[in-house]
């Protein structure tokens, strides 16, 4: 696998394993973040250090490699929820759902000017093409930094890939809004349903969303129904992570999620 230049660890520091890791993990050691390194790594390196060029501070900039080949990236300052239920209180405040499509507006904005490089190997999407973006495609509740009132940024950024923008503001208004299965968002604090509608129109609106919530939704049912049958099929492949959310009834409950939502107003 390519490398960057690697990092200097002449003193060893204590490691400081990260709330979550749904998938792979994390430690943190110092300032910095390390986590296995795979495939599609350098083409990740590749975009954070694209934002990082173009000014853009919310998500983690990549600093190569450690001496046990882990990638390594700059922490992002705040506090994140874990497994926690339920969710702190800032995860579900309206100002929260403002900050993020923000965030997502800009984000997309700036990549749309990155272009991959040759043979870049992506862990989540498809294969770019000119009109595509590469997308964070997790911009959830577990991958998000909290700051003293602000949003930090969001990290977990090993599933980028090639997608349009609105499979990345599907995702992130499903896990917002939030449009799961009620018995899911309610373990997680959040009992508002009524808002749910308007909570809508103010991120569909905030983010800049060109058609109409018929349309967004329509998105989010196709988005969601390709998450849940990626995770099958990652777990029928043997990958033990997707193994554990098939066991935790993940890819079920998004499905009756998407069954609700049938229902929902548009």
């Amino acid at each position: 696998m390519p490398r960057q230049a690697g990092l200097c660890q002449h003193v060893p520091m204590a490691e400081q394993r990260l709330e979550g890791g749904y998938v792979d993990g994390a430690v943190r050691v110092g300032d910095t973040v390390r986590r296995q390194a795979g495939p599609w790594t350098p083409a990740v390196h590749a975009l954070l250090a694209y934002l990082a060029d173009q000014g853009f501070t919310s998500a983690p900039r990549p600093l190569g490699f450690d001496e046990r080949g882990r990638e390594a990236l700059t922490f992002l300052e705040g506090e994140t929820i874990g497994r926690r239920k339920p969710r702190p209180a800032w995860v579900h405040a309206e100002d929260t759902l403002i900050q993020v499509a923000r965030w997502l507006r800009e984000f997309h904005q700036i990549v749309a000017g990155f272009v991959p490089p040759s043979g870049a190997s992506w862990r989540g999407g498809g294969t770019w093409s000119p009109g595509l973006i590469v997308a964070h495609n997790d911009v959830t509740t577990h991958n998000a930094a909290w700051h003293q009132g602000t949003l930090t940024g969001f990290f977990d950024w090993d599933f980028a890939g090639p997608a349009t923008a609105e499979w990345d503001v599907a995702l992130a208004g499903f896990a917002w809004v939030p449009l799961h299965l009620q018995s899911v968002v309610a373990a997680e604090g959040f009992t508002d349903f009524a808002a749910r509608p308007r909570r809508l129109e103010l991120f569909l609106a905030t983010y800049g969303w060109p058609g109409t919530t018929a349309d967004f939704l329509a998105v989010v049912e196709a988005r969601m129904n390709a998450h849940a049958t990626g995770i099958r099929a990652r777990a029928a492949a043997g990958e033990e992570a997707f193994e554990r959310l098939l066991l935790q009834g993940v890819p079920d409950a998004v499905d009756q999620a998407l069954a609700d939502l049938a229902s929902f107003p548009r």
